[in-house]
């Protein structure tokens, strides 16, 4: 092998989605933990969850008894000019407790019903907030390895297009080829450097992405194993994966909830016309003047205890209740309309997800026909440049098609990775032991 040959397979060695590596790299579970816990959007979502449970527990305090203490004290002077004997000073003291619980009020166990529902869609926009995070620390860790991809077929491009200026130039020196050849080599050999600069930042703001989502410095991806074997797509048919929706999708879920928590909220409207019934206890303890004694008889202390049932019963409210039912029957057919799209978008959007992802593994088995390809034409334009038959700019060209088709490779290798999360988060699967099979296909 030439020495150029050999210091080209040398670069192509080290570059490609194998560049990476080493005992520090971070695996895509491991970063994906560390996000989990300094993800800005995902604890607001998590600490939104926890509002939300809090907030559906009140709607139970309409059910449980009620109880407050109240305690009063006022003092008075009394002038009565005929009678100056009656004049004095006067101090009262009260405190009472009372307590009421409940017994037939119906807007309230309602209230209670809804609240219930609510917990419901708190817990499924939390799962939506995990997958979310899920797709997002996979796209952000594959970004990375793309950008030190395509940085790396770049570098090794530049090194091909500088082994083939020296030769172009020496051949020139020597008379062997036209001073064409040099100049070309050299403009290729510019406009690699150039690349390499856009390269480099990209990987360079890639890596502050990834750095900000997992809360680390200069965390470092595990590229893929060689060879890449990418797993394959089961169940292998749309449906299967629209089948899986069915009423466990997040976004169906929490339709379904808000039709049945309209509902309840017709329900209520209509309660509007009922009576309620509460039972109601005070106990008092009074100190203060007589009005039964005498006035020198001082003050005096009361104890009065008393228990009830306490009914109401509304009569007319002004056409408000029979109003309020229309809104809510308005409402009611919202939701459920809200809900058939629901279920039409998640159709559309997972069917157009499982698209996705046969597209990218025809477009892996395509460009990997494409490397191959691509090599040989390289191989073929080489030999031909030594025997006279081609020129240089058909080597360069032939350089710049196999890394650019390498590139190319690495990339939707990556894409079929992070479009089969989208898949399963279109569905409403995606779990987080799902980035475990894809960890498996990583360097160790």
């Amino acid at each position: 092998m030439a020495p150029r040959h050999r210091a080209l397979a040398v670069v192509l060695a080290m570059s490609g989605p194998f560049f990476v590596g080493g005992a520090q790299a971070q695996s895509l579970v491991e970063l994906y933990e560390a996000a989990r816990g300094f993800d800005a959007t995902y604890l607001a979502a998590r600490s939104q969850y926890d509002a939300s449970l809090a907030q559906a527990a009140q709607a139970r305090a309409g059910l449980l008894p009620q109880a407050g203490l109240g305690v009063a004290a006022n003092w008075a002077r009394r002038e009565v000019p005929q009678y100056s004997a009656l004049d004095g000073n006067s101090n009262n003291q009260s405190a009472t407790l009372s307590a009421s619980q409940p017994l037939y009020r119906p807007i309230n166990k309602l209230t209670n019903d809804q609240a219930v529902l609510s917990t419901d869609i708190a817990q499924a926009r939390l799962v939506q907030a995990e997958q979310d995070l899920i797709v997002r620390s996979s796209q952000a860790y594959f970004d990375v390895l793309a950008a030190q991809d395509t940085l790396a077929f770049v570098q090794a491009q530049k090194s091909a297009v500088a082994e083939q200026l020296a030769a172009a130039k020496r051949n020139f020196e020597v008379g062997n080829a036209t001073v064409t050849d040099s100049r070309e080599a050299q403009a290729q050999y510019d406009l690699v450097q150039a690349r390499e600069i856009a390269a480099a930042n990209q990987l360079r703001v890639k890596q502050l992405a990834l750095d900000q989502l997992v809360g680390r410095s200069g965390v470092s991806p595990r590229p893929l194993a060689a060879p890449v074997a990418l797993p394959e797509l089961t169940p292998a048919d749309p449906q299967a994966w629209v089948n899986r929706t069915a009423e466990t999708h997040p976004a169906i879920l929490q339709a379904t909830r808000n039709l049945d928590i309209a509902e309840l909220e017709t329900r209520k409207a209509e309660a509007g016309h009922k009576p309620t019934l509460d039972l109601v206890g005070q106990y008092q303890v009074a100190k203060g003047p007589s009005t039964v004694l005498p006035v020198t008889a001082g003050n005096v202390r009361t104890n009065t205890a008393s228990v009830g049932l306490q009914f109401n019963l509304p009569l007319f409210a002004g056409f408000a209740v029979q109003n309020r039912v229309k809104e809510t029957l308005a409402l009611e057919d919202k939701a459920r309309t809200d809900l058939e799209a629901a279920r039409r978008n998640v159709d559309l959007a997972t069917r157009s997800a499982y698209l996705g992802v046969v597209s990218g593994q025809g477009q892996v088995k395509a460009l990997e026909a494409a490397e191959a390809s691509s090599q040989s034409a390289l191989d073929a334009n080489r030999l031909g440049y030594q025997v006279g038959v081609r020129i240089n700019i058909d080597v360069l060209n032939a350089q710049s098609q196999l890394f650019q088709t390498k590139r190319d490779l690495a990339q939707a290798r990556y894409d079929v990775l992070v479009n089969q999360l989208r898949l399963r988060q279109a569905s409403g699967s995606l779990l987080p032991e799902d980035l475990r099979p894809i960890d498996a296909l990583l360097a160790k």
